[in-house]
């Protein structure tokens, strides 16, 4: 695995300035001067509807981010995906100095919010906004571009080499996803350090720093029994039925699954006579009645762990109670491909203390490693097995994913400060 928490543990512990260096002011004006420029661009990327299904609206995005990346000397690529059902993904690369550190950002151009939400438009009320993607993530795009733009304007811009990667499916990721997730992988498998700019993370009013998050992996389980009249149930000859033995599976994965880190949930479950789920596996339907046994039970959820051997473990587990059915029945377990875990790593650590360098430099608290439990799955995880990365780059904002989403403005341009000021001092990181 490709780590370099040496390089940045040597860099952080060398004496840091007392203030921000000419250059760094300088990059902090621009982000002050740029926020009307800034703001003015998240208007115009919430109210152009990405909801992920809405292909259209987020190749429109796409263009919209092509137009103000390209300014500032990025070459940009629009990679179509129509093979996973999804619009495509925006990548841009820029050469920075000889011997620069090459830094991978992500993003994401959809939102969760599809063309016949009726929370579609962006509306200001003092220092917050609210809007479809405010905050996630078109916030944390224009984070990304406020902090490179100042990059730019302090001349600090040729410091790193940098490649962005912004998805256009995170929120309802393309099938497969091994091709959904390719360019990402394999943008990771390059850089040196990899930086997040979904949302900022507060806890009781304190800025938090992300150094993981957890997988989110999918389960479908299927019991079947043999119907009959419901006065044989439990007969040797026929068994529990299949409804009888998904409660029983299930309540012996609530007793014998959880450890540290881990969450499981059953979302969805219909059994009956009969008994399916729509081709999305968001909604099922059933027939039964009640003197008969059921013969067929399905139900779905989801489990969430820390590292990749903790989601080979928990699978394991699963497997081998679904394994011990009953007599009378049988069942079987799938699992889809899901989002991958980020650990915390040594080097995930040593970027959030580069991070707090600049936070004591700008005269900010430093910000405390975030309980990843208070974290959900995200595209940096498919390259945390190669690079070493921080999360939670965007701005701060609540209500996300549901109507009413709200960003809370300064933290845009305090966002945007921390990641220029972290990205110039990366970039020029020795060993």
């Amino acid at each position: 695995m490709k780590r370099i928490a040496a390089l940045l543990l040597a860099a952080t512990a060398l004496p840091a300035p007392a203030a921000p260096t000419p250059a760094e002011r300088a990059a902090i004006a621009a982000v002050d001067a740029g926020m009307p420029a800034n703001l003015a661009l998240l208007e115009r990327l919430v109210n152009q509807n990405s909801g992920t299904m809405n292909l259209p609206g987020v190749t429109r995005v796409g263009a919209m981010m092509r137009a103000e990346l390209e300014p500032l000397g990025f070459k940009v690529v629009w990679t179509p995906l129509p093979q996973t059902k999804r619009a495509g993904h925006l990548v841009a690369t820029r050469a920075g100095r000889a011997g620069s550190k090459r830094l991978l950002l992500i993003g994401h151009l959809d939102t969760v919010f599809e063309a016949d939400s009726p929370f579609q438009r962006y509306r200001r009320t003092g220092d917050k906004a609210e809007g479809p993607g405010v905050g996630d993530d078109k916030g944390g795009m224009v984070v990304m571009l406020a902090a490179l733009k100042a990059m730019k304007a302090a001349g600090t811009l040729d410091d790193a080499t940098f490649e962005i990667v912004l998805t256009g499916d995170e929120e309802r990721t393309g099938d497969p996803t091994s091709v959904a997730r390719a360019g990402l992988i394999a943008a990771g498998k390059r850089a040196d350090a990899a930086l997040d700019f979904e949302g900022l993370v507060r806890q009781d009013g304190r800025d938090m720093g992300s150094v993981a998050r957890r997988s989110s992996n999918s389960w479908q389980l299927t019991t079947t029994g043999t119907t009959g009249h419901s006065s044989l149930i439990f007969d040797a000859s026929h068994g529990d039925g299949a409804i009888n033995e998904l409660a029983r599976i299930l309540a012996v994965f609530r007793r014998e699954l959880p450890e540290p880190n881990l969450t499981f949930n059953t979302g969805l479950v219909v059994g009956g006579a009969t008994a399916s789920f729509d081709a999305d596996a968001v909604r099922g339907q059933a027939t039964g009645k009640p003197n008969i046994i059921p013969a067929i039970a399905i139900a779905r959820g989801d489990f969430r762990t820390l590292s990749d051997e903790q989601t080979a473990r928990v699978r394991a587990k699963m497997e081998a109670i679904v394994a011990a059915h009953a007599p009378g029945t049988s069942a079987k377990i799938l699992f889809d491909e899901g989002y991958p875990s980020m650990a915390p790593t040594a080097g995930n650590r040593a970027l959030l203390a580069a991070l707090n360098g600049v936070n004591r430099d700008l005269g900010l608290p430093p910000m405390p490693e975030l309980d990843p439990l208070k974290r959900g799955a995200g595209d940096i995880a498919f390259v945390a097995r190669d690079v070493d990365g921080l999360a939670g780059l965007g701005p701060y904002s609540t209500g996300d994913h549901a109507p009413g989403e709200t960003v809370d403005i300064p933290s845009i341009g305090t966002q945007a400060k921390r990641a220029a000021l972290l990205m110039a001092r990366l970039g020029r990181a020795k060993p």
